[in-house]
């Protein structure tokens, strides 16, 4: 425990909603552990454990918990920009909202690529990736970069959103939900091309306007949303040209989750009535002054601990291989024996990664204050930031397509139907960061 998080927890207002830190934390550790379970590395190279084994995919329905996350980020951001808002006495404010949401988030993300990137390189300039571990490695470490492009867009359309939700509440959520219905049908039942990608919108921008309901008190009832919200999702899975798993699986003609369906918004529908069900108990254990304190150095890091859990992973079974170790077949008796100490190691290494790179999460003041900046005494430059974010959203999506394999020899991915590079990505994204940051008044100096 860091004494800045100690002296965070020991200055917790008693308005904070406690719980919503939990989630953020309990959220991105189950995807952590999810990713671990479902890496299926072997001599051959890495495949997906769900799809060797189909029957385990119904883990999906527990595990696949990043709408929890969103919601989460709704409720923040809620309440985030109403405070900014508020300190801003009427100057505008976005510009301001979007530096102190996004500098926690894309601090540690580039460090992450920067250094992946120099990494890559040097494997590459000495022909070790030519191999099928390392190639496959280089491919995938950055794949999980695409929920951060998606966050970076819902932080981004937070303003707009937030006042439609002012003005018509639940009902803007219901649009938004039947506006995903609607491109599925215009998806499956008449073959419209390319108008399943609206979802990637629509589906998390859902989930993220019940993020604000909750912060105004408006999800009275939970379990109706978690029994509609299951009740939908099963027999959608039952009827409709929906899989089971809700990740994607190699080879499969249709995702749940990219681009996002129907059946994942009713996913995450379910999911935010079971957790909002269990508020209650959650934050009478959460007074506790030592679970308080776990949940503050937890959220510390949770985004650090995310970008390299797969780093840890993969070190773990580098390593594996470099001591001459035979690596199991997969989903076989000897791979299944080794799984709780390849997490074990996993998390011991991702720990070690975490001590080294904690710090561009949220850089912190002697004093325990944190960096984030505040309106200044100018207007600052909304539409700059908003160029900014926009770069930074289609670096890190098209980063995590494009993965790291072949930056020298300049291998492409298709984004928003134009072609992009990992180094044209890699530009996007830093260059976006630096709009961002110089999107200020100068009176912030």
């Amino acid at each position: 425990m860091t004494v800045s998080a100690r002296a965070m927890a020991a200055a917790t207002p008693a308005s904070r909603d406690r719980y919503v830190d939990l989630l953020r934390v309990l959220s991105l550790a189950t995807v952590v552990l999810g990713h671990w379970l479902m890496a299926a590395v072997g001599a051959d190279g890495i495949g997906n454990l769900l799809a060797l084994v189909p029957p385990l995919q119904v883990l999906t329905w527990g595990l696949q918990v990043m709408p929890v996350f969103f919601f989460v980020g709704g409720f923040s951001h809620a309440l985030s920009y109403r405070s900014t808002e508020r300190r801003a006495e009427g100057r505008p404010v976005y510009a301001a909202f979007l530096r102190a949401r996004l500098r926690r988030l894309l601090g540690p993300t580039l460090v992450f690529v920067l250094v992946w990137t120099a990494g890559a390189l040097l494997v590459q300039l000495a022909g070790a990736d030519d191999g099928r571990l390392a190639g496959a490695a280089l491919r995938m470490v950055t794949q999980p970069l695409w929920f951060i492009g998606i966050y970076l867009a819902m932080v981004a359309l937070t303003p707009p959103m937030l006042r439609l939700h002012a003005r018509h509440g639940w009902a803007a959520f219901a649009a938004l939900a039947g506006a995903a219905a609607l491109v599925d049908v215009l998806r499956f039942a008449y073959g419209v091309p390319y108008v399943e990608f609206l979802n990637f919108a629509l589906v998390w921008l859902a989930v993220h306007q019940l993020g604000f309901l909750r912060a105004d008190g408006r999800l009275r009832r939970p379990a109706l949303l978690a029994v509609a919200g299951l009740a939908g999702a099963v027999a959608l899975v039952a009827l409709g040209p929906y899989p089971l798993s809700m990740v994607g699986m190699p080879g499969e003609k249709v995702s749940n989750m990219a681009p996002p369906t129907l059946v994942l918004l009713c996913h995450g529908v379910w999911l935010v009535g079971a957790v909002q069900l269990l508020a209650r108990p959650a934050g009478a254990w959460l007074e506790r002054p030592r679970v308080w304190r776990g949940v503050v150095a937890a959220n510390g890091v949770a985004m650090t601990g995310f970008l390299w859990h797969l780093t840890a992973m993969l070190g773990v079974y580098a390593a594996q291989l470099a001591l001459g170790l035979a690596l199991p077949e997969p989903a076989t008796a000897g791979w299944w024996a080794q799984v709780p100490v390849r997490i074990l190691l996993a998390a011991a290494l991702t720990a070690l990664l975490v001590a080294c790179f904690r710090r561009f999460e949220n850089p912190v003041h002697r004093d325990g204050r944190t960096s984030a900046p505040a309106p200044g005494r100018g207007s600052g430059r909304g539409p700059v930031a908003a160029v900014g974010v926009t770069l930074c959203l289609l670096g890190v999506l098209g980063l995590s397509m494009t993965g790291l394999g072949g930056l020298l020899e300049g291998h492409s991915a298709t984004l928003i139907a134009f072609p992009i590079t990992a180094p044209v990505a890699i530009a996007m994204a830093v260059g976006g960061r630096l709009l961002v940051e110089r999107s200020g008044p100068r009176a912030e100096g």
